[in-house]
């Protein structure tokens, strides 16, 4: 095992060599997350690590907090066990809406080179959900590739018809299908795993991401289990986020499966999703256009002569309703966390004249 296997890069070692006071620390990377205590891997060992208490209060919210993917500066102090002093800078940071906090984000995985969007051919199937997964990989800067599972379950004219649907909605995006009874699409998914990079299973409970990591490694590394025959879905057994090195080179990240993804995208990941939207948009009589009633919308005019699909345009709409109410909810919380701050100087200010 070397640090190269593991992801480690030139940037990693500049940031490393110009921090001389990382020099006494051992450098690892964040394998497994439970309730703020970590394992890291380092080139010889793995360490049941949780962070200093310097790393702890002064963190403003838990991005603060390290995350599976992490690159850190770690010290033992018992056997197999150590403290984590330093989180290196993140190259990306793959994240959506926290569920049930507004104007809070939750780190999926960091230091993501590629994400796996994997969705099942039956049922399950969405593109709708599909161009979410792909709204939080463009945000992050993460090259996403769509995987489609269990196509063994339908005939060809089936999947054809799917994949033609797709294409129209999703452009320029990797597709590859694969079956674990056929083991048809592993060839071609095995080939484009390179090493020392780093890529994230996403999807939803039931889809065959611990399934397609097994086949992938050829090895049993995740528990799976049965479909369900009233659902005819996988039943879900992932609970928690982990780093997985393969033996082939490459380092994939198994992820619980998402009921919700949020969009918590204030950059321009929507934009990228949607390019054929966006560069319409600019054609709009208005600068301020909602692309819904205006008159002089470049957009419903392509809706309306069927340039562009009208379901795409309803899923993208609703995407830009929740991104507008995220940025307005992380304005509102500053705002009160700013004057929360006013009012507590005041108090200790007050409190020394008398």
């Amino acid at each position: 095992m070397t640090l190269e296997n593991l992801g480690y890069n030139i940037n990693l070692e500049n940031y490393y060599k110009n921090n001389k006071n990382l020099s006494s620390f051992e450098i690892g990377r964040v394998i497994s997350e439970h309730r703020e205590r970590y394992i890291v891997k380092t080139i010889d060992n793995e360490f049941d690590a949780e962070i200093i208490g310097n790393l702890r209060f002064s963190a403003k919210n838990r991005y603060d907090f390290p995350a599976v993917g992490d690159w850190v500066a770690i010290s033992e102090f018992d056997k197999n066990k150590a403290i984590i002093y330093v989180i290196f800078p993140r190259k990306t940071i793959l994240d959506r809406q926290a569920v049930g906090k507004s104007g809070e984000k939750q780190i999926i995985a960091t230091n993501i080179d590629y994400a796996f969007i994997v969705q099942a051919i039956d049922n399950d199937f969405n593109i709708n959900r599909i161009e979410r997964y792909l709204t939080i990989c463009n945000a992050s800067k993460v090259e996403p590739i769509i995987i489609l599972s269990k196509v063994d379950l339908i005939g060809k004219q089936d999947l054809d018809r799917i994949l033609e649907k797709l294409q129209k909605r999703v452009k320029n995006i990797s597709i590859i299908t694969v079956s674990s009874e056929t083991q048809d699409g592993y060839k071609e998914l095995k080939s484009i795993i390179k090493k020392g990079k780093t890529y994230c299973l996403l999807g939803s409970s039931g889809v065959g991401k611990s399934t397609l990591l097994n086949n992938i490694s050829d090895k049993e590394l995740m528990k799976t289990n049965s479909i369900s025959l009233s659902s005819k879905k996988g039943r879900h057994i992932t609970t928690h986020r982990e780093l997985i090195v393969l033996e082939t080179g490459g380092i994939i990240i198994d992820n619980p499966g998402m009921r919700e993804i949020g969009i918590a995208d204030i950059s321009n990941g929507l934009e990228i999703t949607y390019d054929e939207i966006t560069k319409l948009s600019q054609n709009c009589r208005f600068k301020d256009c909602s692309h819904i009633h205006e008159k002089g919308c470049a957009i419903i005019e392509a809706l309306d002569n069927g340039i562009i699909d009208k379901a795409s345009y309803d899923n993208y709409l609703k995407m830009e309703i929740e991104k507008k109410h995220f940025v307005s909810s992380v304005a509102e919380k500053r705002q009160k966390d700013k004057d929360f701050g006013k009012m507590y100087k005041n108090f200790k200010n007050n409190k020394h004249k008398y």
